[in-house]
């Protein structure tokens, strides 16, 4: 057997590990079921690589059963099938995660700074998300987009005066989607863009020690942190 079946083998067998204990060890259960069964975990980056394991397990079945000599294999996987059955596993066994990647200063406002402030801010500092708290109760996030919305309601009515109006205001209540989410510092980036790609909605995920929307701000993850546009 050539050495690249041999690390192919090996990292096939790795998988096949992490998969049996991801299902707490089922009995009588074969590699392609416990993959399509993985698929409904949203936690898990297994979907992403369903129709890649699905054929590098028909290839492994070639190679350890259809063996036509001691040293000789039917099927010999090429360098790229290496490099790619690797990958998954990486991706699977080990996930990076969003810290220290994503990770930097944050900063909150409370939600009584004026939209007078928040303009300033926009235009000296380029800030262009902004948490809002209330006395350390998270309460929304901002965004230039709901900043340019706002402004567009108001032109409406008559002359904006934005004397004693605060960025309070800017948020959106609609009772049925934000457009924030918090996950902690032990999330993988596999599902950071799992979750950008299910909710279009979404302008910004916060990251905190455990998810919490009220703990410390650890970092910040845009689309464009993400996906190249």
């Amino acid at each position: 057997m050539g050495e690249a079946a041999d690390v192919f083998l090996s990292s096939f067998n790795r998988i096949e590990k992490w998969l049996r204990s991801e299902l707490n060890n089922p009995k009588n259960m074969g590699f392609s079921q416990m993959v399509r069964k993985l698929c409904t975990r949203q936690d898990l980056p297994v979907q992403k690589y369903e129709d890649d394991l699905l054929q590098i397990s028909q290839l492994r079945n070639a190679i350890v059963h259809e063996k036509v000599g001691e040293n000789f294999v039917i099927a010999e996987p090429n360098q790229w099938l290496v490099n790619r059955i690797r990958k998954i596993e990486t991706e699977l066994l080990q996930p990076e995660l969003v810290l220290p990647r994503f990770g930097k200063h944050v900063t909150g406002f409370e939600q009584d700074i004026s939209i007078k402030e928040l303009l300033r801010i926009v235009a000296e500092k380029r800030y262009s998300q902004f948490p809002l708290y209330k006395q350390g109760d998270f309460q929304g996030l901002i965004t230039l987009k709901a900043l340019g919305y706002w402004f567009a309601k108001e032109s409406l009515k008559e002359e904006i005066k934005l004397e004693d109006r605060t960025a309070k205001e800017l948020i959106i209540w609609d009772g049925k989607q934000t457009n924030y989410a918090f996950v902690s510092r032990y999330t993988a980036v596999t599902e950071i863009e799992r979750m950008f790609h299910d909710n279009g909605v979404l302008d910004a995920i916060l990251i905190t020690t455990d998810g919490n929307p009220n703990g410390n701000l650890l970092g910040i993850i845009r689309p464009r942190d993400i996906f190249i546009l």
